[in-house]
Order: structure tokens, then C-alpha cells, then sequence
């Protein structure tokens, strides 16, 4: 599993139902149905990795998150898990408000587009920046909302969603430095992941 995704399944209590959106080649919730005797489930849009989900014996649908998730009764899971996805979907908002309604807790991992590289990309070249989190040009690229940590947070505001933890993950670390304070986020971490739970 990739570093990010060591920390999402740290964050899961065992026994508990668990929906992955976007879960790729199914490796975060192989590991949580193994590991932590979950009941584990994906949605991935692309079929080549459901297959390979699936050939692995792996229950993982075909399908796409702004459409399938209306479709889920209330109170379905513990856990709604949407990784490196939130930018890529067509409606954000929905697609978080579906999450909250259907999981008693969202737990979301995002590029950061506030990263001081990506700043320093944009003003020295005035091109759209390309990095490892950003790997592909803008033409071809699935993220059609990028946003900031602050953006982020102040989207959980508007929305009434209580963050009960939140870090920052840079490469294959946790940067603590970047972690202190939502500013230091914003400017340093390549990428935030949070726990949400609707506020009572």
C-alpha cells in the first residue's frame, strides 16, 4: 500500500463496514478485510482495475461515485473512504454529503494545489505545474477540481462537518512540521487527510 494509504487503514477501527471510493487495484481494503477483519468493499470507475480487484477476489463494483452513491441507504457503513478522488469527481460537495450521510465517518486524502511548489511552478513559468501528485498535463488530466487544504477546511465549515482529526503527508512521510497548523498545511503538505463526522 502506498504510504497515505497506511495511514487511512490506521484510522480504521476493526470489524468495521467499509466503503472505498475510487479504491483503485483494491489493495487498502484487501488489507483491512485481512488485517483488521473488516467487511470491505470498493467503487472504482476504472474497469482494468476492477477486473484485477475482482480476479483477487475482491468485492469491488464498477461504477461512478457522483451517480452510485444516491443509491445507498443511510447509515450503511462505518467507514466512507474517498483517497487522492475528491478532485477528480464532478460534484465534490454531493459526492462529501453522500459519504456523511451513508458512513458515520469520511475519511478523504487530496493533493494539495496550495503546495509553495506548485505557487513558485506557476508564477516562475505560468504553466500548469507537474509533479509525482500531479503527474499528468492539464490536458489529459482527471482533476478537474483541484483545491487547497484551507479551501478544504473551509468547505467543512460551510457544510457542517466536524474534522476529529487531520494530517499531512508528504512522499512517504508525515510531516509533522506541516501538520502544526492549517497555514503551515496549506503552504508545505503535498497532501491532506481527513477524518469527518457530521457536527450534532
Amino acid at each position: 500500500m502506498r504510504f497515505d494509504q497506511e495511514l487511512i487503514a490506521s484510522m480504521v477501527a476493526p470489524h468495521s463496514r467499509v466503503l472505498d471510493i475510487g479504491c483503485g487495484d483494491g489493495s487498502l481494503i484487501g488489507y483491512l478485510s485481512r488485517e483488521k477483519d473488516c467487511d470491505a468493499q470498493g467503487l472504482e470507475l476504472d474497469m482494468k482495475a476492477v477486473t484485477q480487484s475482482v480476479a483477487h477476489g475482491l468485492p469491488v463494483m464498477h461504477g461512478d461515485a457522483d451517480d452510485m452513491l444516491a443509491d445507498y441507504p443511510d447509515g450503511t457503513f462505518d467507514y466512507v473512504v474517498l483517497q487522492r478522488t475528491l478532485q477528480a469527481v464532478d460534484c465534490p460537495r454531493d459526492v462529501l454529503r453522500h459519504m456523511l450521510r451513508i458512513g458515520r465517518s469520511a475519511l478523504v486524502s487530496f493533493p494539495n494545489f496550495g503546495h509553495w511548489r506548485l505557487r513558485w511552478h506557476l508564477l516562475r513559468t505560468g504553466r500548469m505545474p507537474m509533479t509525482s501528485v500531479w503527474p499528468t498535463p492539464w490536458y489529459e488530466t482527471p482533476n478537474i477540481h483541484p483545491c487547497t487544504i484551507y479551501d478544504f477546511f473551509a468547505l467543512c465549515e460551510e457544510d457542517g462537518y466536524e474534522v476529529c482529526k487531520w494530517m499531512v503527508v508528504n512522499g512517504n512521510r508525515q510531516s509533522r512540521l506541516a501538520g502544526a497548523s492549517p497555514h503551515l498545511a496549506n503552504l508545505f503538505g503535498e497532501q491532506g487527510l481527513f477524518l469527518l463526522r457530521r457536527k450534532r
